[in-house]
């Protein structure tokens, strides 16, 4: 069996194009850049209002007082809304301004959805150039479109699900900031007993300068349905900072499985402030697939909130900090009922001064017996000046569970990279293949062509490690 290498360039990520806006909000934060996003998107009165309230609210909400320090964030430099020159929703890649589409091609998303996908969407700044499904899951009864689309379409089983019973504006002040200018994303339904053979993806990207994206994903997965969704994310790097404050709402009914899986590789200049829940019900499973790359500053745990007997959450989690950067990532599991099980297992690698942090909760509640969760976190380090922290938490309300807590620090061997020289690798090749070795389970979750793009992000990041 033999195997074609996929080369991966730093421009493949770091290219911008000129900046082709058709509208572009004022920088900052104002009720006024609120309204107007509404008003472009002719949006039905309940979302204004939705809007209005969580701008109130994000203005009471605190900073977070813990973490990485977020003082050189300024969100008066930040633009909220930004309209490229683009057809919005296009179901043909050929109705995509030629600019947008190379940015996109270069990056593999038309080949991915031939060859591998159920369905793609692009989103470009704060708007959706490109969405298709194909025809087989529409027929039977998938929907697949981004989330302004659907907001029109769907408006009952929108406006029961956005922001309600998952994520809520008021659950921090970043979640109040996404609900008052959220564009754009990802809304997904899968009919009972359907059950998706091939994954869906949609891919986010930055381009300009001091810009903010806030695209929402929103996933249904009815009764004994089955879906696997991929996002992509990344963005030009510039000498200002830019802000990613996404948000991932997840709905498992029972018997159902959703899996989400992730590659971020923001640029260096971007504050990542993300959130991610799920919500499962009886006997269903959420499964978590991230691999952090990019940015300046990640805060990021995804979430999973176990609220029906034998419920089921598993994580899987990799994040990799360069120099100055700060990767603060975990996961949180709430079990509210018996018999639910989660496992975790978080993997970071640190080098030239980078800083990762695995930060975590596993919640048990009172009288939700048998629960059962195990997690297990390893952090490499590439030398002696970057750092690793580990911030696992419990808070358990129930005698009768079984829990474990697994955790190791370390540097790659000075034997290990010896042992690869002395078989013909240089000292680079050989540090190169101890750590795609460390990020393997991550990698073998992921379909192939995603797995091969996510090792070659590694092995970028690790060039010119060792001096």
């Amino acid at each position: 069996m033999t195997t074609e290498a996929i080369e991966i360039s730093r421009e493949t990520y770091d290219h911008y194009n000129p900046d082709k806006s058709i509208y572009k909000s004022k920088p900052g934060l104002t009720r006024e850049v609120v309204i107007e996003i509404s008003k472009q998107k002719n949006e039905p009165e309940w979302m204004l209002k939705k809007r209005l309230q969580a701008f109130e609210l994000f203005h009471k909400l605190p900073m977070p007082s813990w973490g990485p320090s977020l003082k050189d964030l300024d969100l008066k430099d930040i633009i909220f809304f930004n309209r490229p020159d683009a057809k919005s929703n296009a179901a043909s890649w050929e109705e995509v301004p030629e600019d947008i589409k190379k940015t996109f091609e270069k990056l593999g998303i038309p080949e991915a959805e031939r060859n591998a996908l159920a369905g793609a969407g692009a989103q470009y700044e704060s708007e959706v150039v490109y969405h298709k499904l194909k025809k087989e899951w529409e027929d039977k009864g998938v929907v697949f479109l981004d989330c302004d689309d659907a907001l029109k379409k769907h408006p009952e089983l929108f406006k029961k699900y956005f922001m309600t019973s998952c994520v809520s504006p008021s659950l921090h002040k970043f979640a109040a900031l996404h609900a008052a200018v959220w564009s754009g994303g990802t809304f997904i339904y899968v009919p009972p007993n359907v059950k998706l053979t091939t994954p869906l993806q949609a891919y986010f990207r930055m381009n300009a300068k001091r810009g903010g994206q806030f695209e929402h994903t929103l996933i249904i997965v009815d009764k004994n349905a089955e879906c696997h969704y991929i996002e992509g994310c990344s963005a030009p790097q510039y000498n200002v900072n830019s802000l990613h404050a996404g948000c991932v709402e997840i709905h498992v009914a029972e018997n159902a499985r959703a899996r989400y899986s992730s590659i971020e590789n923001w640029s260096k200049n971007t504050y990542n402030l993300n959130t991610k829940r799920a919500v499962v019900q009886k006997d269903g499973v959420i499964e978590w697939i991230n691999g952090n790359m990019g940015s300046k500053v990640t805060m990021l745990y995804p979430t999973s909130v176990l609220i029906g007997e034998n419920a089921k959450s598993d994580f899987l989690g990799v994040a990799f900090a360069g120099k100055g950067q700060n990767q603060d990532t975990g996961t949180k599991v709430y079990h509210l009922a018996k018999n639910t099980k989660s496992t975790v297992r978080s993997k970071s690698i640190s080098k030239n001064g980078g800083i990762t942090s695995y930060r975590g909760l596993i919640h048990i509640r009172n009288k939700a017996k048998n629960c059962k969760s195990h997690v297990e976190c390893d952090a490499l380090m590439i030398d002696n000046i970057s750092k690793s922290n580990t911030f696992p938490y419990m808070d358990v309300k129930e005698n009768d569970v079984d829990l474990g807590h697994e955790a190791t620090v370390g540097r790659i061997s000075d034997e290990q990279v010896f042992y690869l020289m002395s078989r013909g690798l240089s000292q680079e090749q050989a540090s190169q293949m101890i750590v795609s070795g460390f990020i393997e389970p991550i990698v073998k979750a992921l379909p192939l062509e995603y797995a091969v793009e996510l090792n070659r992000l590694i092995e970028l990041e690790m060039e010119g490690s060792l001096g």
